[in-house]
């Protein structure tokens, strides 16, 4: 029935491909040394703090920040909310001199969150004396809900940071911590709230133990990747990246984080992941707001694929980092195929019932069941596998079987990915690149695919 050779072998080559990245990225997280502490006295921080419409949370950020890091300066972007935003940032920076208001007004404002920090750049220049060390000046981005460790600092100025003169960048881990709530939904039942937390843990799971594995895994290929959250720069580097693409962050890009850091390596520097220290923001109970939110990204991962010849011809990458970036740009490019190879399977099953009989279609599935059995152990065992990991670095008081759940469950989690690959692409292909925030869940209205603009 499915004579076609490439038909057959894309499947087991992919999967293959998924296997061999899961072993590297597993073995680079579960062997890990420690990071050492640094003397964050040595640098001179300033977190930016992009926002529109976070009237409900910056407040607490700024707070939180400015406690746990009083050297630190504190740079609001105000990106023409249209709530309270910026008269309470304007009322903090009033009492505290390292709070800092960055005022945008449209048609400037609203034009991605890359035009917003790029902004923010331009106040620190204007900000900072003629004669400061810019290799030891420091930009954070936090988003408006981050909560950042408070050894943060310690950890990052270390010698896995900005202590090694070559490092540019760090990423830290990224955390749910909205993990423990019993009712992430109130005003809904309890399938609803049981199905919320569930999301919200696999959240917390893939970004603290999965993306940090496939993180420290590009550490050793040298192809590390910048988050929207916890996102560590020299300003250097940023000077770096603006002397030779104008601006530091590029404006209207839907992954400008991780398109950063692309420019950060291409440029010389090199970037680290940190997984022992961490930054956290609310998970997303949602279903609709967490697939528009991952649609995002990967219309965004689409956008960057771009770059990939000057990737291939850089010198400032080597064989590991360019096949790393490569199988990563290529993630929704392969959901998209799989679900048009599903199409075409499903199409040649029904033609062959339809000439053969159903007898004959579906008796020829059945005598693959050994084949069918032992590629979904294989496929669905990795995820499983992390539970335990998991268990033991974030939630030592379940026990071994609800661990293992967890990691059955990040399994049928990780297929979000096909319909948003999809959507993203659908998105490309009808020249729709705006995006608007994700709603905070402290924002209760939910009328409609609020992250997406036309």
């Amino acid at each position: 029935m499915f004579s076609s050779p490439i038909l057959l072998a894309f499947p087991f080559f992919l999967l293959a491909c998924f296997l061999l990245y899961w072993a590297g990225a597993r073995h680079a997280y579960t062997r890990r040394s420690v990071a050492e502490f640094g003397d964050p006295g040595a640098f001179d921080w300033h977190f930016f703090v992009p926002c529109r419409d976070e009237e409900a949370v910056v407040a607490t950020t700024v707070g939180r920040l400015r406690a746990d890091h009083p050297r630190a300066h504190v740079w609001v972007i105000d990106d023409d909310s249209d709530d309270r935003t910026g008269e309470i940032v304007a009322e903090l920076a009033e009492r505290d001199r390292r709070v800092h208001l960055v005022r945008r007004h449209r048609p400037e404002a609203r034009q991605g969150k890359g035009a917003a920090l790029n902004a923010a750049y331009d106040e620190l220049n204007q900000f900072l004396p003629r004669e400061a060390d810019r290799e030891r000046v420091v930009v954070c981005v936090i988003d408006a809900d981050g909560q950042l460790d408070p050894d943060a600092l310690d950890i990052v100025g270390g010698p896995a940071g900005f202590a090694d003169p070559e490092i540019g960048g760090v990423q830290v881990s990224v955390r749910m911590r909205n993990t423990e709530d019993e009712r992430p939904l109130p005003d809904r039942g309890r399938v609803r709230n049981a199905f919320a937390r569930l999301l919200v843990r696999m959240q917390d799971m893939e970004f603290s133990v999965s993306n940090a594995g496939m993180q420290l895994l590009r550490a050793r290929t040298g192809s590390v990747g910048l988050g929207g959250n916890g996102q560590f720069t020299r300003l250097a580097s940023l000077d770096r990246i603006a002397e030779a693409e104008r601006r530091p962050w590029k404006r209207g890009a839907l992954l400008e984080d991780y398109e950063l850091g692309l420019h950060m390596i291409l440029t010389g520097d090199r970037i680290n992941h940190i997984a022992d220290t961490w930054v956290s923001q609310e998970g997303l109970p949602h279903g609709r707001r967490f697939l528009t939110q991952r649609t995002r990204w990967a219309q965004g991962n689409l956008q960057c694929v771009r770059y990939a010849p000057r990737i291939v011809s850089s010198r400032h990458y080597g064989g590991k980092g360019i096949l790393e970036t490569l199988y990563t740009f290529l993630q929704p490019v392969a959901h998209l195929v799989t679900l048009a190879l599903c199409a075409v399977m499903f199409a040649l099953l029904a033609l062959t019932a339809v000439e053969d009989g159903a007898g004959e279609a579906f008796g020829g599935m059945l005598a693959l069941w050994p084949l069918v059995l032992g590629l979904a152990v294989v496929s669905v065992l990795p995820f499983v596998l992390w539970g335990p990991v998991y268990r033991r670095d974030r939630a030592e008081d379940r026990s071994l079987l609800t661990a293992l759940l967890w990691g059955l469950a990040l399994w049928l989690y990780a297929y979000h990915l096909f319909p948003a690959s999809a959507r993203g692409f659908v998105r490309m292909l009808r020249g729709r690149n705006g995006w608007a925030k994700t709603r905070r869940n402290a924002e209760t209205v939910d009328a409609g695919p609020t992250a997406i603009e036309a």
